[in-house]
C-alpha cells in the first residue's frame, strides 16, 4: 500500500502539471477569471496593503501565530504526513487517499510557487518598494520573493482537500475560514500583496481539483460526487472587494 500510495503522490503531481496541455473551453475560461481577478486585486494592492498593515496590531496574537505556523512547510507536512500514516496504519483507504491528495497537492503547489517566486522576483510590501518592482530570475534576496504566497497555497490546498470529505456547507465554510487565516496573515505581516494571495488561492484550487480527479482512477473510495465543482466569483462594490466561493 505504501509503495502504491507513494507512486500516486508523484504521478498526481505530474498529472497536475500536465493539465494545461489538455484544457478546453471551460478550463481556459476559469483561467481567464483567475487572471482577471488577480488583475483587479493588483489595482488595489497599495490601499489593501496599507490597510492590513495598519490593523496588524489589532489582530489577536493567536490568529497571527496560527497564520504563520499553519502555513509553514514543516508544519504542513507534519499534519499531512500524520493523516496519511494514520490511514496506512489502520488500513483505511479513504484516509490514505486523503493523505495522498494532501501531500501530492502541497508538493505540486509548493514546487510551483518556488519556481514562480524565483522567475517573477516581485518585491514584498515590507521591502519598501512599490508593487510593480520586479527583479526577474531571483537574485537571492527574499525581499523579491513575493509572488505567489507559499503560506496561502499550502493552507488553502489543505482546506480544499479536507473540505471535500464533508457535505455540510457549514463544516466546509469553517474549514475554508481556517485555511484563509494564513493567507490573510501574509497581508497583515507585509509579506505579500493582495494579488499574490488571490493568485495563490487559485493555484490551490486548480492543483487539488486536478489531482483529486486523477486519484478517482486509482482508488475505489470517492469523495462526494456532487462536490467536485467549486465556483469562485469576484464581489465588487463601493469600498468593497471580495471573493465568494460557492460549493
Amino acid at each position: 500500500m505504501f509503495k502504491y500510495d507513494i507512486g500516486n503522490i508523484f504521478l498526481g503531481m505530474g498529472h497536475a502539471y500536465s493539465r494545461p496541455l489538455h484544457w478546453q473551453g471551460e478550463q481556459w475560461a476559469d483561467f481567464g477569471v483567475t487572471m482577471v481577478g488577480t488583475g483587479v486585486a493588483y489595482l488595489v494592492d497599495d490601499p489593501t496593503s496599507e490597510y492590513f498593515k495598519e490593523v496588524r496590531d489589532d489582530i489577536p496574537k493567536v490568529f497571527r501565530d496560527f497564520g504563520f505556523e499553519y502555513g509553514s512547510p514543516s508544519n504542513n507536512y507534519f499534519v499531512t504526513g500524520a493523516v496519511y500514516l494514520t490511514g496506512l496504519a489502520i488500513k483505511d483507504e479513504k484516509l490514505r487517499r486523503t493523505g495522498v491528495l494532501l501531500i501530492s497537492s502541497a508538493s505540486a503547489g509548493g514546487l510551483l510557487q518556488h519556481l514562480l517566486k524565483s522567475v517573477v522576483g516581485r518585491a514584498r510590501p515590507l521591502s519598501g518598494k512599490t508593487k510593480d518592482t520586479f527583479n526577474p530570475f531571483w537574485s537571492g534576496s527574499k525581499d523579491f520573493h513575493s509572488f505567489p504566497s507559499g503560506h496561502a497555497i499550502l493552507a488553502m490546498t489543505n482546506a480544499h482537500a479536507i473540505a471535500k470529505q464533508f457535505k455540510s456547507p457549514w463544516i466546509k465554510g469553517g474549514i475554508y475560514t481556517l485555511g484563509a487565516i494564513p493567507a490573510v496573515s501574509r497581508l497583515w505581516e507585509g509579506k505579500h500583496w493582495l494579488s499574490d494571495v488571490v493568485f495563490s488561492v487559485a493555484i490551490s484550487i486548480f492543483v487539488v481539483e486536478s489531482i483529486d480527479r486523477y486519484l478517482d482512477t486509482k482508488y475505489e473510495k470517492k469523495y462526494n460526487d456532487n462536490s467536485k465543482k467549486i465556483s469562485w466569483d469576484l464581489n465588487l462594490g463601493p469600498g468593497r472587494l471580495g471573493i465568494v466561493a460557492r460549493f
